[in-house]
């Protein structure tokens, strides 16, 4: 069967800066009938592998580090040998949720991530975070945005480890020059499109996300 994309959503907690609230995270899962890449292990490393069946994990890719999309991934990675690759930038907060375990390798802008005939390209979004990625896969016509970009604006920047002007430009330069139907599949909440989205960035600007 050809390459799909398939979505699990999991429940948990975020944490930072003090405090703690409840989370639904969305967990995409990429590739065909034999082989896979699970985008974001969120939460419920048991759910995942389930979902996975008896595909081969070949990478667990981490759109930031934030705790909500990392919490599950050792775990995910001890149960099907696949390695966990993060953004360096994001190291510091990886090692707030997972201070004796390091990712198995590093995400770098550009980078290709292959699985069953297609890739995905990170593509670098800084500003939710300073590690934050956008895998962008053409082939299937969308991007995973992580936390960078939801339906209706840009991610939370109000927390450590975040700056507005700099999320505004990696959607700006990184985003939004992506063909308008692209579909956006977000870290939470609803799917949407960069051309849904494009023109809303001057209001975005104005109200200051």
């Amino acid at each position: 069967m050809a390459v799909r994309v398939e979505h699990l959503v999991t429940s948990g907690t975020f944490s930072l800066d003090g405090g703690t609230w409840e989370v639904d995270n969305n967990v995409w899962i990429v590739g065909d009938d034999d082989e896979a890449v699970v985008i974001d292990a969120a939460h419920d490393a048991g759910a995942i592998a389930a979902a996975l069946g008896g595909r081969r994990l070949r990478a667990i890719v981490s759109t930031h580090g934030h705790d909500d999309h990392v919490d599950a991934a050792p775990e995910l990675a001890a149960r099907t040998g696949a390695p966990v690759l993060l953004h360096p930038a994001d190291l510091p907060l990886w090692r707030m949720r997972h201070p004796d375990t390091a990712p198995d390798g590093d995400l770098a802008d550009g980078q290709v991530v292959p699985v069953a005939g297609t890739g995905l390209t990170v593509l670098h979004t800084p500003g939710h975070s300073p590690g934050a990625v956008c895998l962008h896969a053409p082939d299937l016509g969308t991007v995973f945005s992580g936390d960078t970009l939801f339906a209706g604006g840009p991610g939370a920047t109000g927390r450590s480890f975040s700056d507005f002007p700099t999320i505004i430009e990696s959607i700006r330069g990184r985003l939004l020059t992506l063909p308008p139907e692209t579909v956006v599949r977000t870290g939470h909440g609803e799917t949407t499109t960069i051309g849904a989205e494009a023109p809303h960035l001057d209001a975005w600007i104005a109200r200051g996300h």
